[in-house]
Parts: C-alpha cells; sequence; structure tokens
C-alpha cells in the first residue's frame, strides 16, 4: 500500500530543513529529486567500509568493490527488462548518455540522412543531433505537432519517411509531461528500417519501462532523477546495435591491449565505453535507488502523482483564473504555468515569490529552448512532482498563489514590491 507519509520519511530534506522560514515544499524534481536515506547510507557505506577502485585490484576489498557496482547492472537490467545486463552502459547521466550515442552512430551515418526530433526536447536531445549535422551533413527534421502541443502517432506517421534513419525522442516531456505511445512509434520506426533512441530522464522515474516489450533500441536515463546520486546515469541498448557503436572516450580499462605501433583493441560492451575510473559510489547509490522506487511500485508512483496533480489543477481552474497552465490535461510530473502579467523571463519573480512560502520551483526556460516558440512565451513556472509530494504540498502552491495574486492586485502589480 502507497503511504506518502511513510515514504516521507524516509527523505531528510523534509524532515526539519526550513526554507525562508517554512518547511520546505519540493517542487523541482524535475530538474533532480530528493534522496532517501537508504541511498545516502549506501554512498556512504561504500566510502567508509570499501573504498577501492573498481576492476582494478586483486585483494578483497577491491572484491566487494567489484561486486557492489557489477550487481547495479541487473538491477538496471530488472528495472527496464532488457535482455541481458551487458546490455547496460554506466554514463554520467542522460546527457553524456545521448552525446556517447550520437558521437558512436557517426559511422553509420552520412550527409542527407535524416534524424528526427520534435520541438519540445530537451537540450540534451537536440544539441549532440545539431553537432553531426555540422560535422557530417545529416539533416534535423521535426515531429509535427498538434493544436495543443501534443505529438501523437497519427502526426508522428506524417513526419517519418524513407531518409529517416534515425528517431529521437523524449518518453515525457520534461516541460509539458506529455507521455508518447512509444510502442507504436517504435513499430512504426522499424517499418522504415530507422533505429530509435528514447530519452528516458523523465520516463523513468515515474512509470514502468520494459525496453523489450516497447522495442525501442536505445535508451538513456539518469540516476539523480529519481533518488539517486548525481552524476550516474545509464545507456541502454540492443546489444548488436550498442556493441557496433564507436567508442566515445579512450583509456584505461576499455582495451585488451596496446602496441607500440599505435594499434590498440577494444573491449566489447558495455566495458569499452567506461573509460577511466568510473562513479562508483554513485553507480552503488544508484542501484539502491532503483531498489527503492521497485520496492514501492512504478505504478503506485504514477497513481500518487496524477491523483494529487489532479487535485491542484482543479483548485487553481476554479480559483485563480490569472493563472495559466500550458498542460492541465497531462498525466505527467510537471505542471507547466504562468501568472498573467509575469510571462516569460517575468515568470522568475514569481518564483522568487514563492520561494518566500518556503515553496521551491523552477523558472525559465528548462532547457527546453525550442518550445518557448511554441508556448509563445520565453519563460514559465515549472512545479515537478514526485512520489513525496502530498495533497497538502499542492494546497501550500495554490494558496501561495492565491495570495500572491491578491498581493499583486492590492499593489498593482508593482514587480512584486511587497517582497522588498
Amino acid at each position: 500500500m502507497f503511504n506518502v507519509n511513510e515514504i516521507r520519511k524516509q527523505y531528510p530534506i523534509l524532515n526539519g530543513v526550513k526554507m525562508e522560514g517554512h518547511d520546505l515544499v519540493y517542487f523541482d524534481s524535475g530538474a533532480t529529486a530528493l534522496k532517501p536515506q537508504g541511498v545516502i547510507d549506501k554512498v556512504v557505506e561504500y566510502y567508509e567500509e570499501y573504498s577501492t577502485n573498481a576492476h582494478r585490484g586483486d585483494y578483497e576489498l577491491s572484491h566487494r568493490t567489484d561486486f557492489e557496482y557489477e550487481k547495479v547492472r541487473k538491477i538496471v537490467q530488472k528495472l527496464i527488462n532488457c535482455k541481458t545486463d551487458m546490455e547496460i552502459v554506466y554514463t554520467s547521466g542522460t546527457t553524456h548518455s545521448i552525446n556517447l550515442l550520437a558521437h558512436g552512430l557517426k559511422h553509420s551515418l552520412k550527409k542527407g540522412d535524416v534524424i528526427l526530433i520534435s520541438e519540445f526536447e530537451h537540450a540534451s536531445n537536440v544539441l549532440p543531433w545539431f553537432r553531426l549535422k555540422d560535422e557530417i551533413g545529416i539533416e534535423i527534421e521535426y515531429v509535427k505537432l498538434n493544436e495543443n502541443n501534443e505529438l501523437t502517432v497519427d502526426l508522428f506517421k506524417e513526419s517519418i519517411h524513407d531518409k529517416v534513419k534515425l528517431v529521437c525522442l523524449a518518453h515525457i516531456s520534461n516541460v509539458l509531461g506529455q507521455c508518447l505511445d512509444m510502442k507504436e512509434i517504435a513499430r512504426i520506426t522499424h517499418e522504415y528500417e530507422a533505429i530509435i533512441a528514447v530519452d528516458g530522464a523523465q520516463s523513468v522515474p515515474h512509470i514502468r519501462i520494459d525496453v523489450t516489450d516497447l522495442d525501442i533500441d536505445f535508451l538513456s536515463f539518469s540516476a539523480h532523477k529519481f533518488g539517486g546520486p548525481t552524476g550516474i546515469g545509464v545507456l541502454w541498448g540492443k546489444y548488436d546495435l550498442l556493441d557496433s557503436l564507436e567508442a566515445y572516450n579512450l583509456g584505461g580499462g576499455m582495451n585488451t591491449r596496446i602496441e607500440c605501433d599505435t594499434c590498440y583493441y577494444l573491449k566489447q560492451a558495455p566495458f569499452k565505453f567506461e573509460a577511466g575510473t568510473p562513479a562508483i559510489e554513485a553507480t552503488i547509490g544508484m542501484g539502491k535507488a532503483i531498489e527503492f522506487i521497485m520496492e514501492i511500485g512504478l505504478d503506485n508512483i504514477h497513481d500518487h502523482i496524477k491523483k494529487i496533480r489532479k487535485h491542484a489543477i482543479e483548485r487553481i481552474i476554479k480559483e485563480i483564473p490569472e493563472v495559466i497552465i500550458y498542460n492541465k490535461d497531462s498525466e505527467g510530473g510537471p505542471i507547466a504555468f504562468n501568472v498573467t502579467g509575469y510571462e516569460g523571463a517575468r515568470s522568475q519573480d514569481i518564483g522568487s515569490a514563492l520561494a518566500t512560502y518556503g515553496i521551491a520551483v523552477r523558472t525559465g526556460e528548462h532547457c527546453a529552448k525550442l518550445l518557448v516558440n511554441l508556448l509563445n512565451t520565453k519563460g514559465s513556472i515549472r512545479a515537478s512532482l514526485y512520489l513525496y509530494n502530498t495533497i497538502e504540498d499542492m494546497d501550500k502552491l495554490v494558496d501561495a498563489l492565491k495570495d500572491i495574486v491578491e498581493k499583486e492586485k492590492i499593489n498593482k502589480g508593482d514587480a512584486l514590491s511587497w517582497l522588498l
């Protein structure tokens, strides 16, 4: 049974930490999720009990490090239901994963080939492909969106064609929260003999992902989005495709032999992509974070977020007409909105005002700089929810917004002068 009050006890930062004199109300999990005690303890355990390198030593502590480090691949395999743990590459996060993939595909793409993305992608799923355009002359095209800025299967069918060799889409938008029908999109992609790579940064923490059932080709995600440490993530790929990629970093641990005549030989995937000393403690912490959310249940997490999100949306629509919601029908974690008169760059003023109530949100472009043109605003406010948020949190957000709007009416919108 999902008990949010019991879950909150596992997060030290939610138990006693104040912001502006108020109990912290954290709505910035889309940027990074808070860390449960079990993850913190697991990281500290590594540093205190067996802080040695991985795959480097022949002594007891080093063997323990190897075991704990490699065990996480099995944990990730269980999370996403891939065929083998040898399809799991450790990276520093989603950004690193997508850049590794972009570099690895350079030898298999050529001038004139088309990569298909959308206008709501995070910069991490835009800029690596822009660089490929500059380097080898591939073309970038965008999936059409409907009037609600939604990417539907029908619109995807209209956008794909024979020159598309790679489809790269976020499973869930980090701003609008739309969850794509990735299984059907993957099926259509493969009909055109193209590859599909999925940005799972926002989906892996929120919904059950089964890469075998979805039949996607690559998946990238970051541990810190679901309560793991920062600086660690995963690139998963179907093994033959993964092993065919060109290695991004070269160095210790990823080669089998080096000759003086400049010849060198690389290991197979995943190890050929993991040069140098890895983020060992972060990797081990990621494993603990995965176990934590799997024990709670991804379906339970998703249902909880839908429930409290619906509560907030209904209250905002009913009680604060000055709030513009860009994704009221989404079931994902983020609520993207503005306050009339404080759109664009001025959305930061509302974020600062909310902070005085102890409420942490994000403002600005949210690293989705193509999307701002579609929303016709240069910035918005994002309240992104996760498993530890409550109905009470949502009420505090709505009540604070009401208070801010009322104070602005009294002060006639004088740049939030009441804050000074």
